[in-house]
């Protein structure tokens, strides 16, 4: 047998959400809902739909390995340049790349614990050190992880807001924080749930990156756009940074139904503001079911909520499973007894109270 990279062996493979259909098909289930994996409920916008149509006519060709008219599309809306962009087969590719330009074997990375799996499993992979700083009451322990920062850490990683926290830090613990790190340490914002953030002392990563070229910022179409099956996100840093990363990049790595869909969702912003106020309004409907419940949850900036429910986690999840009911366990993610639960629509959130309730 051909030798492996002998770090492959110190990952746990990534386990996504089960999927509604093999739910279905297990447990012979007819009716089953999905709120494990922090997808917009609602399917894309009209726009996006008959962009797709379109582009589907053409799917014997390669796509646009360069992404112009979204590029174009997007640099217009950010109000940055160009060759500050570059799109990933979702935004995990822009992670797993960014730790193959700047992370090798003994170099070190910093996270936070718990948080997205992905940085993780990136950096083990590379050979990096890692330095995982536990969360303080949910939120990020900006002092102990500058504390760890050496000569040798090369990328900071900073979920915002955090996944599975749906917490934030503010625009002054940023630019504190951006003081402190060495220039030569790239320090990665990963603003995945950003559209769903309406806290005022959200930072404006974007307008620090003048000031600190070791920043970038990552985004994506997945959660509040609604193009989660067609894999497309996006990163914006200095030209110099987006240069390296294209050097590694594949030249066809965004297909081009996701690019077609991603410029029409930027021109149908009313549709998806009507989404982030249905989003709202459930987030708190969820917080008043808990409390009627008395069951603990962390106040959220996402379309999710990280749920105490006070017992066996796994049980529950699996209990909830058997129901029809799929949420995500967080005991692998070493927080027992936590659940995390997706926004959902109004029928599904009802759904799933009721069925919590049943189960607890």
């Amino acid at each position: 047998m051909q030798a492996a990279n002998p770090y492959i062996y110190k990952i746990k493979p990534y386990v996504p959400g089960k999927p509604i259909d093999e739910v279905r098909r297990e447990l012979g289930l007819k009716s089953v809902i999905k709120l494990a994996s922090n997808e917009n409920p609602y399917p894309p916008s009209p726009k996006a739909l008959a962009a797709m149509n379109l582009a589907a006519r053409e799917v014997n060709r390669y796509p646009d390995g360069g992404c112009f008219l979204l590029r174009r599309a997007l640099a217009r809306k950010l109000n940055v340049d160009d060759d500050q962009l570059i799109f990933g087969n979702g935004s995990d590719e822009i992670i797993c790349l960014s730790v193959k330009a700047f992370a090798a074997k003994g170099d070190e990375v910093i996270i936070a614990k718990p948080s997205f799996l992905i940085y993780e499993i990136a950096s083990t992979l590379s050979g990096a050190r890692l330095h995982q700083v536990p969360l303080k009451e949910f939120r990020y322990d900006l002092a102990a992880m500058k504390a760890k920062v050496t000569a040798r850490t090369k990328i900071i990683f900073i979920g915002n807001p955090d996944n599975p926290a749906g917490t934030y830090i503010t625009q002054r613990q940023t630019e504190d924080f951006l003081r402190s790190v060495p220039k030569s340490t790239l320090v990665f914002f990963d603003e995945a749930y950003f559209e769903y953030v309406r806290a005022k002392d959200y930072p404006d990563t974007l307008g620090l990156m003048k000031k600190y070229p070791n920043l970038m910022t990552t985004r994506t179409f997945s959660k509040m756009y609604g193009l989660a099956g067609l894999r497309v996100g996006y990163g914006i840093a200095s030209a110099e940074i987006i240069g390296i990363l294209n050097r590694l990049r594949e030249p066809f790595n965004v297909n081009s139904m996701a690019q077609a869909a991603a410029v029409a969702v930027l021109g149908d912003e009313a549709y998806y503001r009507k989404i982030a106020k249905d989003v709202e309004e459930q987030r708190q409907y969820l917080y008043r079911s808990f409390e009627s419940m008395d069951v603990a949850y962390e106040v959220s900036f996402t379309n999710f909520i990280l749920i105490n429910v006070g017992v066996d986690s796994s049980q529950v999840a699996g209990a909830l499973l058997k129901k029809g009911v799929i949420i995500r366990d967080m005991a692998v993610w070493g927080l027992k007894g936590y659940i995390r639960v997706s926004i959902g629509s109004a029928s599904e959130n009802k759904r799933f109270i009721k069925t919590l309730g049943d189960v607890l």
